[in-house]
């Protein structure tokens, strides 16, 4: 699958992943910011932002698809940074394709399972009936109910496009990714190691990667180490966009 990508900058290869429900557009700001350093591909996964929709969305698809771009673009040795779902991606990515992969950056996830957090987040977005509204503000009414924290709901109306016809539609394919949504919230089903530095980065305000998760990561991935941000919530590189500049550039001089 091709995917709708962005690539900005020079240097190093870094390709970063975004997480369910967001596109490469959440990373934007920080890859302008890193744009003397590295040459970044920044792509929506597929289901996600402008990249086609298809009826499986499981990460090793996902991973595939990743893999494609960075042989299409004439990339090697990148190193491949994911946020979340993002960074399952990436995990599963330098699994199935380690000569691809120079170095890997997973950010606040770990190769486990996990409940579907985001469950209730897309049947609200689901149960929205769009053929009602015309704004993006009318929208953030309805949805004000289900999710009152209006943080989150900024966050989701950025899925808000308009079709042909100027009609409000969700960008992701929320029936699939809501279908296998216990698959992408799923472990890993083989066990495999990827040889290679890995760096997980932990918000020190998440509980989504704990020090006792090292353990197991190390199974598949033995040389990782792993850095907490003690400021920073599950959207690490929102809460401490600097702090995450830095460790990205101290990663990346392996």
């Amino acid at each position: 699958m091709k995917l709708h990508f962005e690539r900005l900058g020079a240097g190093q290869p870094l390709v970063i992943l975004h997480g369910l429900l967001g596109s490469g557009d959440n990373w934007l700001g920080l890859a302008r910011a890193w744009v003397q350093d590295f040459d970044i591909v920044v792509p929506d996964l597929r289901n996600h932002g402008r990249s086609p929709h298809a009826e499986e969305a499981g990460f090793a698809a996902m991973a595939q698809d990743v893999a494609e771009l960075i042989a299409a673009e004439g990339l090697s040795q990148v190193i491949v940074l994911g946020h979340s779902l993002g960074g399952k991606v990436a995990m599963q990515l330098a699994l199935d394709h380690p000569e691809l992969v120079k170095g890997l950056i997973v950010v606040d996830i770990a190769p486990k399972a996990y409940p579907p957090a985001h469950k209730a987040l897309m049947e609200a977005l689901m149960a929205v009936d769009l053929s009602r509204f015309t704004t993006r503000g009318e929208v953030d009414i309805v949805l004000s109910g289900p999710i009152p924290a209006p943080a989150i709901r900024q966050w989701l109306l950025k899925n808000l496009n308009r079709d042909a016809d100027g009609k409000l539609t969700w960008k992701p394919n929320l029936p699939v990714l809501h279908r296998q949504l216990a698959e992408l919230s799923g472990g890993f089903a083989e066990m495999r190691e990827y040889a290679g530095p890995v760096l997980f980065v932990r918000g020190g305000l998440s509980d989504y990667v704990s020090a006792e998760d090292l353990p197991r990561i190390r199974e598949y991935f033995p040389l990782a180490k792993l850095e907490v941000i003690p400021e920073a919530g599950h959207w690490v590189h929102v809460d401490a966009p600097g702090k995450v500049g830095e460790l990205v550039r101290k990663f990346t001089r392996i």
